[in-house]
């Protein structure tokens, strides 16, 4: 009998709505072209793997490598010579072989996948070129289901423009994210639902980081195997990531940094990292934002105002990694594990890390209620709200927000061991009204329940809510 691992690496979470559209293009009559996108590690291969797994239609699967046109070829042509059961083809151009595999697909639906599509391309000329010629010779007459897939993001995205030669005959474009913390949870069930918060605070909604979490462990033998001794598996996975992606590194660490230390603003990026100017800045934070680790957010009640925008790393591995392990990595080498986890991770991870990451996990739950039809009125927007405050003169902003067609309602997450009590509550509201800000109702999320009561301005969700 396979181990609770073994187990997890056989079952597929999650995906529910993109793998329905995915078997919906698989199961047409109909030639269909499919493109698929998003970072390393967020699950294409899986999904696209599933989907194949579900179909029961015979499919050719290739993950385009850094070689030449002619390696290629020939891979491909092994693996159509196995599924085909023919022998060894042999073409040595793509438009050639791509020619065959749409006149194979005649007669039966095939399935043909080019994982990591960009490395083919830049290794054959007008790759987009050649295949719109096919897609178009063959639209009336192939059954071929063409699905790419790619991690540069960027690439992949043009693919769709208008100046492209594919422009107009994708069926289907999947940009692929993080799955949400609830739908990450489900590859550590036996975890306690406050684990299921901080482990998701650490390796985020990337399948791949999941996949590794072994819940038999605590938390903390989970971070210091996978991230926080040296020689973890996900130890250098985030600055690998990023050499992959942006040339001048320096640059991208610098701005890590500050971002890690909670300088959100442009002006206090620029004058906390040693990035060497605004404009290279700029174009630091644009390539970050691109590649889904950094984004961008401004206050609900001034969105147009870029002196109240804020950046913020949205990729929990790489805030954590930021926050803890580069900034302490020669302690790290030099140190036993165990002891560094407890003087530089322990109390920060619980008092402020997890707390801040469980206000996204609550604003996700909120997003999610919301498209389900659950709240009433329906939110029409949610996130951090400005404000000044005329009595004590100063500004800031609360983190969770959402305006609907009444006006305001405030949210309060608080991640503690106590309940929470009428007196805090209280205070809570005290305190935004002193701001100006006028809500019709607050919320308040809590890991450790209530010491009060609800009533029609006032509403209360625990934890375990999060997770039915």
């Amino acid at each position: 009998m396979p181990s609770r691992k073994e187990s997890n690496k056989m079952i597929f979470y999650g995906r529910t709505k993109q793998l329905e559209k995915l078997n919906k293009e698989i199961s047409s009559n109909n030639m269909r072209m499919t493109l698929i996108y998003g970072r390393r590690r967020v699950g294409k291969s899986e999904l696209v793997k599933q989907a194949i797994k579900e179909s029961g239609i015979k499919s050719i699967y290739y993950e385009c490598k850094q070689v030449t046109e002619e390696s290629n070829v020939q891979s491909i042509c092994d693996i159509i010579s196995e599924v085909q059961e023919l022998p060894r083809l042999g073409y040595t151009k793509v438009d050639e072989l791509l020619d065959y595999v749409f006149e194979l697909a005649k007669d039966e639906n095939i399935i043909f996948v080019l994982d990591e599509y960009p490395y083919l391309r830049e290794n054959v000329k007008g790759l987009d070129s050649i295949l719109q010629s096919l897609v178009d010779k063959y639209r009336e007459t192939s059954k071929l289901k063409l699905i790419i897939l790619g991690s540069y993001v960027d690439i992949m995205k043009s693919l769709l423009e208008h100046s492209n030669p594919l422009f107009g005959r994708v069926d289907l474009v999947i940009d692929l994210k993080q799955m949400d913390y609830y739908e990450s949870a489900m590859f550590y069930p036996n975890m306690s639902d406050e684990d299921k918060v901080r482990i998701y605070s650490v390796f985020g909604g990337i399948p791949y980081f999941n996949r590794l979490v072994d819940d038999r462990k605590t938390v903390k033998e989970n971070i210091i195997d996978l991230i926080a001794s040296p020689g973890a598996r996900l130890e250098n996975e985030v600055s690998m990531y990023l050499n992959a992606e942006i040339s001048k590194i320096v640059n991208a660490n610098e701005v890590f940094e500050a971002l890690a230390r909670g300088f959100s603003k442009y002006s206090d990026i620029l004058s906390q990292s040693h990035v060497s100017s605004g404009p290279t800045l700029i174009d630091v934070l644009e390539k970050l934002i691109k590649m889904e680790v950094v984004e961008k957010k401004a206050p609900i009640n001034d969105e147009n105002n870029k002196k109240k925008t804020g950046y913020y790393i949205c990729d929990n591995l790489s805030l954590f990694y930021f926050r803890y392990i580069f900034k302490y990595s020669s302690q790290l080498k030099i140190m036993d594990s165990n002891v560094f986890y407890d003087k530089y991770i322990c109390n920060d991870f619980e008092e402020r890390y997890v707390p801040h990451k469980f206000e996204e996990i609550c604003r996700q739950y909120l997003i999610n209620q919301n498209r389900l039809g659950n709240i009433e009125p329906v939110i029409e927007k949610i996130g951090k709200y400005y404000y000044d405050n005329p009595k004590t003169r100063t500004n800031g902003e609360f983190d969770v927000v959402s305006k609907d067609e009444i006006g305001y309602v405030f949210y309060e997450v608080k991640f503690r061991k106590r309940k929470l009590s009428q007196e805090v509550i209280d205070e809570e509201i005290q305190q935004v009204k002193n701001t100006g800000l006028n809500c019709y109702k607050y919320v308040f999320f809590s890991r450790s329940g209530f010491a009060a009561k609800e009533t029609d301005e006032i509403k209360h969700i625990e934890l375990a809510q999060l997770y039915k």
